[in-house]
């Protein structure tokens, strides 16, 4: 089987094609696009890609991901997000791909008490969270038989990312503040990754909620993270409305991972997870080809 990544250079980009997932992806043939060999926003570029690459499988991991700066550039969140996924999704269909598109946990409100099940209504809060459930829709219709990834809190090596973020706070601060009132699942991108590997390989489809297991508020994740690392830096809770930002974070956003279950797969807890990374962290980067 011949796979296709749109959004290789990105986190999660980096984790489908690193080491750690080749052994998922063993017998496939897996080349990774960036923005620069593909810019999802120009349809032209879209198909040129997939005529060259050939694929049987597409990862659509490309996205504009930063929360707030999509409420600050509304029109950019949706020609990358919407109308790009749009471009993508019509090129597989051209193409006969299949089409497994990432998506979000903030495409719900965060209203809710329980995880929320594959089957919930998307009711977005943010220009972010609906320029993705427009994404769902939209790909949905174009591609029925598609397979939708939603996932939450993604970090991992080699980017920018809230353990990242934390880190480099805690070695200048000796305490920091975090929020408390916002709960969800963090996800290490290597294990999604394996996810997404092998939901491709057994042809998934629909929406499926995958997460690393667990739940945590924001607080407890940075408290983790720093306990973890070694750091006497001291965590203090607080409160969302003492860090206004542009856009609204939904306070509660666990996924259910029934969806996942249902194809044989279970991901390692977020304290598992969160151990792995600051492993991977720690090691140096020694050169090496990525999967091909």
């Amino acid at each position: 089987m011949r796979v296709t990544i749109f959004g290789a250079t990105g986190l999660l980009g980096k984790a489908l094609l690193g080491p750690a997932t080749a052994s998922e992806w063993e017998g496939n043939e897996v080349s990774g696009l960036g923005s620069k060999d593909a810019d999802i926003r120009d349809s032209e570029q879209v198909l040129g890609a997939v005529q060259r690459t050939r694929p049987d499988w597409i990862v659509l991991a490309a996205a504009y991901t930063d929360v707030d700066g999509c409420e600050t550039n509304r029109e950019l969140a949706f020609d990358v997000n919407c109308r790009g996924a749009v471009n993508v999704s019509k090129a597989a269909k051209q193409h006969g791909a299949r089409l497994l598109l990432v998506s979000t946990d903030y495409v719900f409100d965060g209203k809710s008490t329980v995880p929320y099940e594959a089957d919930a209504l998307p009711a977005p809060r943010s220009v972010y969270g609906q320029s993705k459930a427009d994404a769902e829709a939209q790909v949905g219709e174009i591609l029925p038989e598609c397979c939708i990834v939603r996932t939450s809190w993604l970090f991992g090596a080699g980017g920018k990312c809230f353990p990242d973020t934390i880190l480099k706070l805690a070695e200048k601060r000796p305490e920091i503040d975090v929020v408390s009132d916002q709960r969800g699942s963090p996800t290490y991108t290597v294990d999604l990754a394996r996810a997404i590997a092998r939901l491709s390989n057994v042809g998934a489809s629909g929406i499926v909620h995958a997460t690393n297991r667990g739940q945590c508020s924001w607080f407890e994740f940075a408290e983790a993270i720093v306990h973890g690392a070694g750091l006497k830096t001291i965590v203090r809770p607080t409160t969302s409305a003492r860090f206004v930002r542009p856009a609204e974070r939904p306070q509660y956003s666990v996924l259910s991972p029934r969806s996942l279950e249902k194809y044989g797969i279970a991901l390692p807890t977020w304290q598992e997870a969160l151990r792995n990374y600051l492993r991977e962290r720690s090691i140096p980067k020694l050169p090496g080809k990525p999967v091909a």
